[in-house]
């Protein structure tokens, strides 16, 4: 298997994922319409759980806070086996340049730190798919609806913490989490999946080594 080569690249500049113009501004997205595409989706979600499916008030709370803590082991699971996901044949190395591999190429293009809304719905509609039948087979498929909107948020929120530590100094609180996700580019692409939190490199055994301390 090949390795992958650590980011060395701190440029500005842009990977072409595809040569038709239409399929590559499908892979750019900027804060703004993220916010208003995701942000309303959530919303109806939310409005669909009480006022369309009928969960209570405080059913719904439960579920949406489940969801969104759920999301943060899901987003590790994600970053580590499936964006990491790289072998020697070519449809995988495709794919992983497409999902994962251009962005380490690339770290700092500003147009490719969020998710696109096109392929970003595709995928929220998979998981929702994919919940709703875990969740019927236990008898509470109606549970769905209260329970991703709360992980959907989570990625929101994930997502936005992702491109803040490209492109914003870090704050004094959460330096850690920049430090984390930096070592994870440019020094272990194999450590330091987590991204808006280390609990489950910690959990997992894939945080990066300490700096050694100079002896004096």
């Amino acid at each position: 298997m090949k390795q992958q080569r650590v980011t060395t690249d701190f440029s500005t500049g842009q990977a072409q994922i595809f040569k038709n113009p239409f399929l590559e501004s499908l892979t750019k997205t900027n804060p703004i319409s993220n916010i208003i595409v995701y942000g309303v989706t959530v919303l109806l979600l939310a409005y669909l759980a009480i006022a369309g499916v009928g969960l209570s008030v405080l059913s719904f709370v439960i579920l949406f806070c489940t969801g969104f803590v759920s999301w943060t082991l899901a987003e590790y699971l994600l970053h580590r086996y499936l964006f990491h996901w790289y072998n020697d044949w070519k449809w995988t190395q495709r794919f992983h340049f497409i999902m994962h591999g251009s962005h380490h190429e690339f770290p700092k293009d500003k147009e490719r730190l969020l998710m696109p809304p096109v392929p970003g719905l595709i995928l929220a509609s998979f998981l929702f798919c994919v919940f709703y039948i875990l969740f019927w087979v236990f008898g509470f498929s109606r549970y769905t609806f209260g329970f991703f909107p709360g992980f959907f948020l989570g990625y929101l929120m994930y997502s936005f913490v992702h491109r803040a530590i490209h492109v914003k100094r870090p704050p004094k609180r959460f330096k850690y989490l920049w430090h984390h996700h930096n070592l994870h580019h440019y020094q272990y692409p194999d450590k330091a999946y987590g991204v808006s939190n280390t609990f489950w490199d910690k959990v997992f055994g894939t945080m990066p080594p300490k700096p050694k301390r100079k002896q004096v």
